[in-house]
This record gives C-alpha cells, structure tokens and sequence, in this order.
C-alpha cells in the first residue's frame, strides 16, 4: 500500500522542529514518522560530546528488487535565525506563493520533496537510502563522516548520491555542483617580547614579523583555475594583537587565514607552504591548519546527465554544472560512490525570512522522482 507524502507539509512540520546545529531530537522524530510508513528501516544514534556535539544522526533503507542503490544526503540542522524576521523563524508561515522558515531552503525543503518523491516511487523499483545529519552547518565532525562509518560497518553502500543543498540560483534547476573546492583555516602566531614603546631596544615587536609573513603569503598566485574549478584564493581573516595600551609593544600577534583551493591543491601541502613562508621570517613562529575538505570532482558523468534530464523534462532548463561556492557534506561522501549535489534556490539562505516557493518543492519533488525513475530503469 503507497502512502502519498505532502512535500509542503513535510516542510512546515519540520521547519517547527528548531535545530539549531548540532541538532538532536523533534526534527528526527518528524522525518523518522514520515518515512516508517513508506517502508524504510529507520536507524537514529547520537555521537560525539560538546562542544561540537552531541548530533543526532539518521540512516534510513527502504530495500527494493533492482540492483541499484540510491542514496539521498541532507541535513536537518540549521544555522541561528538571527533577529529581525517577520514572524517566528520556527513558525512556518505560507505567505502569497512563498513559505517562509529557517531551514525552507536549507534544507529542510529538499528532504521534504525526496521523502515525498520516494514515496512516489515503486517499492520493487530499487534500494533507497537516506543519509541524513544533525551537524553539516556545524563542525561537521560527528555528522556524515559517523554516518559513513555506521554504513560501512553494516556493508550499506549507495551507487550514486545525491545532495539536496540548494544550488540552484535564478531558478530551480539552472545549476547542479559536480564538485566543490577544498578549504583550509589556517592560525598563524608570531611571538615577541613586550615592553614600553619608547625602549625599543629592550623589547622584541612581533608585529612587523607577521607583516612580512602576510606579505610575503598575499604574494603567492597559487593558480589560474583548472577545466572545473575556479582559481584558488588566500583571504586574512583576522589579526589580533590583544593590546589595549597605546605605548606597550605587545608580546605577540596572531592571524587567520582562509585557502579555497580547486584540485591542484591538497590541504596538508598549503599548510607547509603558509609555515615555511612563516618560519623564513620568524623561525619561533607557529602555523596550525585545520582542513575543513578537500576539493573533489565528480566528473560529466551517467549520474550528472541523469540528473540533467530530470531537470530538463520539469523545468526545460539545461542546469549548468559547475563547482563554485562554498564546500557541503559531499566532501565527504564522495569517497564512497559518483556524487552530485541538487536542490532549491539558494538567494535566502542564512537569511532572514528564508522562504522557498511552495511551487518549487512540488517540481522538485517531480524532478526527484524523475531522477529516481532515471537511476531504476
């Protein structure tokens, strides 16, 4: 017996569940009650401890007669609503064609219109799966890469996967990411010695150190881009000294720096370089980096032209693929199978009033089912 699934009030439900990352509890308990009916074995287990955790993580089959296996990966957890909405963030609110609410776009929306796609889909037709985290907008530590090990362990691995993050830009289905650069965070502290302004020789100015360290960093032209990817970028984010006093050299100064980088470029290599810049200056210097993914790329491929089509026969949009913006669980899950990442617009994430046309979850549940039907038959 099929039970149909309403994408619109599958979003609302879930959008009044607030899941501040790392999420844990209600919002599960909606998205579990929604697929049990459908079939699916439902396995919910927390991990880690704070302060990146505890998250909640879920993994769902519904086992079918076909050979292939799809995997669907989203998060539910979102990121603060800040102040200034129009209504209650976590309070979904259908306002003309437009419903409004934290996580609407992403990406409460888009699993949503899977579950409901799923469940316009045959059961015999093939293995379903929905990988899905409490920590993506988070540090991502114990979300999908815990759901990865919990798969493995059970022998559970998809053929093909696809992110529900919202990439579409002007309009539902204009872009599909194949790929993602990678990202590292890099901390740089450079050590002195205080003392008063006006004795300068007894004391040791870290601060035109790390001047000539950042100089010597911004001068780096790591690349011009490659056939998928944009060129890599170094951005400073931060740099402190802590000094509150107008005539004390302070004892050290720090920096924060940010590497997207495309895929001529691993992490742990442009964290040596940024140390071996740093330590040509100030050998007492330190350098940590912490890589948050590498750059990867699924390329033009069956599940990117399957993807194409769906979008093509709902929208007759042509989607580009593409990987620019910022990295997503799919720097992970790539190491398992093909992954491409699709889902709703994306101009009102993290903003306030976020809000997804009502009409797009309906297309975007016909495009998930299309894409569904694409990877059975």
């Amino acid at each position: 017996m099929s039970h149909a699934v309403d994408p619109v009030a599958l979003a609302e439900a879930l959008i009044a569940a607030p899941s501040i990352s790392p999420a844990t509890g209600a919002v599960f308990d909606v998205i579990e009650a929604a697929l049990l009916p459908l079939g699916f074995t439902v396995e919910r287990f927390i991990d880690g401890i704070e302060p990146d955790g505890p998250v909640e993580n879920l993994l769902a089959v519904r086992a079918g007669k076909g050979p292939k296996h799809f995997g669907f990966a989203g998060h539910l957890d979102v990121v603060p609503p800040g102040v200034g909405w129009t209504g209650d963030a976590f309070t979904p609110q259908i306002r003309g064609d437009l419903l409004y609410g934290r996580g609407a776009v992403d990406m409460k929306g888009a699993i949503a219109a899977f579950v409901a796609a799923a469940a316009a889909t045959p059961v015999e037709a093939g293995t379903i799966s929905l990988i899905i985290t409490g920590d993506e907008e988070g540090p991502a530590i114990f979300g999908t890469r815990a759901l990865m090990e919990h798969m493995d362990a059970r022998g559970i691995r998809p053929d093909l996967i696809v992110v529900g993050e919202p990439t579409s830009v002007n309009r539902l289905g204009d872009m599909v990411k194949i790929g993602r650069r990678g990202s590292v965070n890099i901390w740089i502290d450079v050590p002195g010695t205080q003392g008063h302004v006006a004795y300068p020789h007894l004391a040791d100015n870290p601060i035109p150190k790390l001047v000539k360290i950042l100089a010597a960093i911004d001068a780096v032209d790591l690349d011009s881009g490659t056939d998928w990817f944009q060129p890599s970028n170094i951005e400073f984010t931060d740099i402190d000294v802590g000094n509150g006093a107008t005539n004390v050299i302070p004892a050290s100064a720090h920096a924060r720096l940010s590497i997207r980088f495309n895929d001529r470029h691993r992490g742990a290599d442009l964290v040596a370089m940024v140390e071996r810049l740093a330590l040509d200056v100030e050998p007492r210097a330190k350098v940590l980096g912490k890589i948050s993914g590498e750059a990867f790329l699924t390329p033009p491929g069956e599940l990117s032209a399957l993807v194409a089509e769906a979008i093509h026969a709902e929208t007759d949009l042509v989607p580009e693929m593409s990987t620019t913006g910022g990295t997503s669980d799919a720097r992970f899950l790539h190491a398992l199978c093909p992954v491409v990442e699709f889902g709703l617009t994306n101009a009102t994430m993290h903003k306030l009033d976020e809000a997804v046309a009502v009409e797009d979850l309906r297309r975007l549940t016909d495009i998930y089912r299309g894409i569904l039907m694409r990877v059975f038959l």
